[in-house]
């Protein structure tokens, strides 16, 4: 069910000893997340929610068999923390931090080219398949099991889709939030590749926001390879040119990365856009 994590997924948090990493451990244990390590290499704590604590990812790895790891580790370390969980063969990273420097990510960019490892993120809610996995920090009990995959840059964009989705009784099989900074690990081809390939996900929701052309790239990959319905909705129709709004990598400059850009391309490529997250639903289940 799903793409890339499952009800079988062992996953390690990366700072758990943190304030904000220890309520998410909380809050993904309780749904139903295979949490077997946590690591903070400066900390003397044995256990975070009954969660045995490791000075390394290394040994995490060593004592666990974990593939799949979570970062809650502060901006100024966060590049670090995934280069560590690369070393440590991670298959997946996931990184919740947000302002990270630019400079950092281009460093993790260059290091994890041709290494096993996925990152998504980092400046992201994580990844959740419905009713199995949730790594990350989107509200769990919005999340119903269902048919439609959902991948976006932006975390609130990505709750409230999913909740219209859920409301309408068609759930989602997985939802991947790739997080709104300029540079990041997983794009959205990235994912539109692995719901092509998954059998549990019928159509596809694509939610996109303002600055970049990566939205402008998925329509052109969709258009060529895609087998199911993308219905998509680009957020940030109202904002100023030259002002960066939210994420790092939401700024229009020059005319590139509007809205209505984006709305354009999408619809000259097959994409059916939605003027409202409401719109999505209505839309859906005309392809389905």
């Amino acid at each position: 069910m799903g793409i890339w994590v499952n009800k079988e997924t062992k996953v390690i948090v990366q700072g758990i000893t943190g304030t904000t990493a220890r309520y998410h451990t909380m809050q993904m244990l309780e749904y139903g997340t295979k949490i077997v390590a946590g690591v903070s290499p400066n900390k003397k704590i044995a256990t975070v929610e009954s969660v045995p604590v490791f000075s390394s990812m290394k040994n995490a790895v060593k004592e666990t068999g974990a593939t799949v790891s979570i970062i809650y580790v502060p901006a100024a370390f966060a590049a670090d923390a995934i280069i560590e969980a690369v070393d440590a063969e991670m298959e997946i990273v996931i990184c919740i931090t947000e302002h990270i420097p630019v400079l950092d990510m281009v460093r993790v960019k260059h290091y994890i080219k041709d290494k096993r490892t996925r990152l998504i993120g980092p400046n992201c809610p994580g990844i959740i398949t419905s009713g199995d996995c949730k790594i990350g920090i989107m509200p769990g009990h919005i999340h119903k099991r269902g048919n439609i995959g959902i991948v976006s840059r932006s975390g609130t964009l990505t709750y409230e889709a999913v909740s219209v989705v859920s409301k309408a009784g068609l759930g989602q099989s997985t939802a991947v939030g790739i997080g709104g900074d300029s540079i990041n690990g997983t794009n959205f081809i990235d994912v539109l590749e692995a719901f092509n390939k998954d059998e549990d996900t019928h159509a596809v929701i694509l939610i996109g926001e303002i600055g970049g052309t990566e939205e402008e790239k998925a329509a052109q990959w969709i258009k060529a390879n895609m087998k199911k319905p993308v219905v998509g909705f680009i957020g940030g129709k109202t904002a100023p040119e030259g002002k960066r709004m939210g994420h790092a990598g939401a700024i229009v400059s020059g005319g590139i990365g509007t809205a209505e850009s984006k709305i354009r391309i999408m619809k000259s490529n097959g994409i059916r856009m939605a003027n409202t997250i409401s719109d999505l639903v209505p839309i859906l289940q005309e392809t389905l």
